[in-house]
């Protein structure tokens, strides 16, 4: 099956974005995407710590970092909606608590965390190294 993908050698820096330092997109997202039932969207590590305050503090949960980006989606998601009157359900999955994770929530109350995002360059430099392998990248 195909998927979004970095390739294998790719490597992360070393950021808190729990299991998401990971080079690809399941197959089962990367084939929803291309068929344009879902869009995909990038947060940095300290809106998904924002989105996850939020969310522990209104809803007594802690989340893991990994659906935290989930949850910061849902929020922006909710104010769209608010400011342009469309009422809608939001459905999102909370996959794990943050118990594990005390580490990296002192981290960001303490101002330890920085609002990282790969930058475009390493992005291509990564996906030009799949050239070759996959017909779709050399067009």
């Amino acid at each position: 099956m195909l998927m979004h993908t970095l390739g294998h050698d790719f490597v992360p820096d070393p950021i808190h974005a729990g299991g998401l330092r990971y080079h690809g997109m399941a197959p089962s997202l990367s084939l929803m995407v291309n068929e344009g039932e879902i869009g995909v969207k990038a947060y940095n590590q300290i809106e998904a710590f924002d989105a996850a305050s939020l969310f522990a503090r209104t809803e007594g949960i802690v989340p893991a970092p990994e659906p935290s980006h989930a949850i910061k989606a849902v929020i922006d998601e909710a104010i769209r909606c608010r400011e342009t009157g469309e009422e809608k359900t939001i459905l999102f999955l909370l996959c794990g608590h943050g118990h594990f994770d005390m580490k990296a929530y002192d981290d960001y109350l303490t101002g330890n965390l920085e609002p990282f995002e790969l930058p475009k360059e390493r992005i291509q430099e990564s996906i030009g190294r799949l050239k070759g392998l996959y017909p779709w990248l050399d067009k």
